[in-house]
């Protein structure tokens, strides 16, 4: 069974390494090589936690295996980052957090979270998909990263990016 719960600073350091993981996969996502950072995570953790952000963690068997990090803009609820360790995936951890985040959705009397999600992330993508996640709400637009290989072209209208 998944055990969900709101993360305490207590819990920064056994996290940590979490979203060091989650932002090396967002890297590679780019085209770009990364190591993860355990002290950048818990940076990037403890910014959350003092800006007020709803972050949840899962545990399975006593194990840390995912966290998902919230951002409430009153009623809009965003999801700016979910990650589940790869031993742990297709095991109902990221349903279990997404749910917190679907609840607190509709504390706000809200029916809909907003996710980040990169284009490359087919993972997310399909579980979004089966969540009913479906409609394109917006589009970043950025300068690309030092070193980041831009490989394709995307059309959405009549417009075309890089990618």
């Amino acid at each position: 069974m998944t055990q969900i719960e709101r993360m305490t600073e207590a819990a920064i350091p056994e996290i940590a390494p979490l979203v060091a993981l989650f932002r090396v996969t967002l890297k590679a996502f780019k085209g770009i090589t990364a190591s993860p950072n355990d002290n950048e995570g818990a940076f990037e953790l403890k910014g959350y936690l003092d800006a007020g952000f709803p972050v949840f963690t899962a545990r399975k068997e006593g194990v840390y295996c995912g966290y998902m990090v919230c951002r409430v803009d009153e009623p809009c609820v965003w999801v700016e980052s979910i990650y589940v360790l790869p031993e742990f995936r297709r095991q109902g951890v990221a349903t279990a957090l997404f749910r917190k985040a679907e609840e607190l959705a509709a504390s706000y009397g809200e029916d809909t979270l907003y996710n980040y999600v990169h284009p490359n992330n087919k993972g997310i993508i399909e579980f979004l998909k089966s969540r009913g996640y479906t409609v394109l709400n917006l589009i970043e637009i950025r300068k690309p990263y030092t070193g980041e290989k831009l490989t394709r072209k995307i059309q959405v209208d009549e417009n075309q990016f890089d990618y």
